[in-house]
């Protein structure tokens, strides 16, 4: 029994040194023969007939010269571009997101204060100062002023309230007052009778204003707003949309 397994441990190891022989063998041919390649591909004096391979450079193992190597570095040149493209189009898109969504919040009403006398008449035409504010979001109003400026380009919404009462029958109601952007008149709303004690209008417009534009509301020389005891005097305006390119 022990000299039979004696004899199959010596036939294992004979195996395995033979293996073991054969690959180097198979190693060392291998070896040899990329060498004898190197060697005559270096030792050629006349043209290589490798196609798109740099012959020379590859069999002398110089790195990044070989036409796989050039093609992998045109790919990476090539996708870089593409990246650096779509980072600049992520960017405009940015902007674009933060024209559109950013700094909207633009709105503001305010009111003439309560007073029992009149505002008015005056020798020339007098911009309203409405002092009373309620709401300012983007702080376009300026109430010593009595002057709303756009701080963005886009289509606004304005409305404003002339109410004047008389305080006696038979007295004259007489007023015109006017929405003027940027000097020129857009809207207006009057009053000429004797026949009612007090009265009141209110007139709304959209607006396109570029960045800077100014919008107020005036009084029209000669004539007066009375008994505005309740701020019944109003001027509002809201951002409707912006625009984005301004």
């Amino acid at each position: 029994m022990n000299h039979t397994g004696t004899m199959m441990k010596f036939v294992a190891v004979s195996s395995l040194c033979l293996w073991g022989l054969l690959c180097l063998c198979a190693s060392v041919k291998a070896v040899g023969t990329l060498e004898l390649m190197r060697d005559a591909a270096v030792g050629w004096t006349g043209v290589l007939p490798c196609g798109k391979w740099d012959c020379e450079c590859a069999f002398n193992s110089q790195r990044g010269c070989c036409c796989v190597a050039n093609e992998m570095s045109m790919l990476e040149d090539h996708t870089f571009m593409r990246m650096v493209d779509m980072w600049e189009q992520l960017t405009r898109l940015d902007n674009d997101i933060k024209e559109v969504t950013g700094n909207n919040k633009i709105a503001f009403t305010a009111a003439m204060r309560s007073r029992s006398d009149c505002f008015g008449p005056f020798t020339s035409n007098v911009p309203i100062r409405y002092y009373a504010i309620s709401l300012n979001q983007g702080n376009g109003y300026n109430d010593a002023l009595g002057t709303f400026t756009a701080p963005r380009a886009g289509l606004y919404s304005f409305s404003f309230t002339a109410y004047s009462n008389a305080g006696m029958d038979g007295e004259r109601l007489y007023h015109k007052v006017q929405l003027i952007k940027n000097n020129e008149v857009v809207a207006s709303v009057w009053e000429d009778n004797r026949e009612d004690t007090e009265d009141s209008a209110t007139h709304s417009v959209l607006l396109s204003l570029r960045q800077g534009d100014q919008v107020y509301v005036e009084l029209l020389s000669g004539r007066s707003l009375c008994g505005n005891t309740k701020e019944y005097n109003r001027f509002s305006g809201y951002l409707v949309y912006p625009f984005t390119q301004e």
